[in-house]
C-alpha cells in the first residue's frame, strides 16, 4: 500500500504526478507556468485529466541561472499555500533537494517532497520524518545539483540504483518517515547517459522487486531525445513507449508534462496486465 496525503493507492494502482514548474527556463516548457494563474489553471487541467500528485518545481534541473533557497522558496512556498486552499484531496509534491525549502513547503501543506538529487542535503530526509511526509529517493550517481553528466561509469549502473536509492529508503524510515510514503527513483538521465537510462528502463523489474514502490521521471528526457534522435518538442511518443514499458514492469507512479495520454498509456496496460477491467465491454455482446 502506497499511502500519501489523504490518498492510498493499492500495488497494482498506476499513479501520476502532474509536473508543474514555477521556474521561468524550464527545459520544456520554457516558463509557461512561472506565472501565478497559469500554474493554478494547469493544476485544474491536469487534476480534471487524472493526475493524483502535483509536484511543483522551483529550480529547473539543469544548468542556469543561480537560484538562491530563498528564491527557490518565494517560487514554491506561496504557491502550494493556494494549490492547498483550493484542491484540499490533491496530492501535493515539492521537487527540491534542500532541506530549508523542504521545511518551508511542509509547514503550508505539502505532502511528499521529490528529492531528484539523491539526498546531497541528508536534512531534508529529517524534515520528511519530522513532518511524516512521503520522501522520494532517487539515484543521481553522486552528480552535484543542476549538473550534466561527463563520462561517467558503472560497473553494474542497476546495482548502483539498487544500493542508492535503498539505503536512502531505509535511511527515512529510520528516521521516522512512514515505510508507506517513501518511493525509489532509478533518476532516468542524471548522473547517467543514454545507455544507462536505457538499461535503468529495461531492468526496472529488480527495483520493483526490492518492495518499495517506484516512481519515475521520463517524460521528455534526453535519454528519449537521443535514443529517437528527437528534439524536445517531439519526444512525446517516445515519452509513452517508455512510459508503456515501465508500466508493464510495475513502476507505480509517473513524473509526466502529458497527463491525459499518460493517462490512456496506463489504463491500457493495467487492462492487459488484467488489474483494470475495459471501461465498456460491448463487442461480441450484442
Amino acid at each position: 500500500m502506497l499511502r500519501l496525503g489523504r490518498r492510498e493507492f493499492d500495488a497494482h494502482e498506476p499513479v501520476i504526478m502532474a509536473i508543474v514548474n514555477r521556474t521561468p527556463d524550464s527545459f520544456y516548457d520554457q516558463g509557461a507556468t512561472f506565472l501565478d494563474e497559469p500554474a493554478l489553471a494547469r493544476v485544474e487541467q491536469a487534476v480534471a485529466e487524472g493526475a493524483a500528485i502535483i509536484d511543483v518545481g522551483g529550480v529547473k534541473a539543469g544548468p542556469g541561472e543561480e537560484v538562491s533557497a530563498t528564491e527557490e522558496a518565494r517560487r514554491t512556498v506561496g504557491f502550494v499555500a493556494e494549490v492547498r486552499r483550493r484542491f484540499p484531496d490533491v496530492i501535493i509534491s515539492v521537487d527540491t533537494w534542500r532541506a530549508s525549502v523542504g521545511e518551508a513547503v511542509c509547514e503550508v501543506g505539502a505532502d511528499l517532497l521529490n528529492d531528484a538529487w539523491g539526498g546531497v542535503d541528508p536534512g531534508l530526509a529529517e524534515v520528511a520524518a519530522r513532518y511524516r511526509v512521503g520522501l522520494v529517493c532517487t539515484h543521481a550517481g553522486g552528480a552535484e545539483p543542476r549538473t550534466r553528466p561527463h563520462r561517467v561509469t558503472y560497473d553494474d549502473v542497476m546495482a548502483d540504483i539498487l544500493r542508492v536509492t535503498v539505503g536512502l529508503a531505509e535511511r527515512a524510515v529510520d528516521l521516522g518517515v512512514p515505510r508507506e510514503s517513501v518511493l525509489i527513483d532509478p533518476g532516468h538521465d542524471f548522473g547517467k547517459n543514454t545507455r544507462h537510462s536505457l538499461e535503468a528502463t529495461r531492468r526496472l523489474g529488480e527495483m520493483v522487486g526490492t518492495g518499495w514502490p517506484v516512481l519515475v521521471s521520463l517524460s521528455n528526457k534526453d535519454f528519449v531525445g537521443e535514443t529517437l534522435d528527437k528534439p524536445v518538442k517531439e519526444r512525446v511518443v517516445g515519452t509513452l513507449a517508455t512510459t508503456a514499458v515501465s508500466a508493464w514492469l510495475g513502476a507505480q507512479v509517473y513524473r509526466v508534462h502529458e497527463v491525459a495520454e499518460t493517462r490512456q498509456v496506463l489504463d491500457m496496460v493495467a487492462s492487459i496486465a488484467g488489474h483494470r477491467p475495459p471501461a465498456v465491454a460491448r463487442r461480441g455482446l450484442a
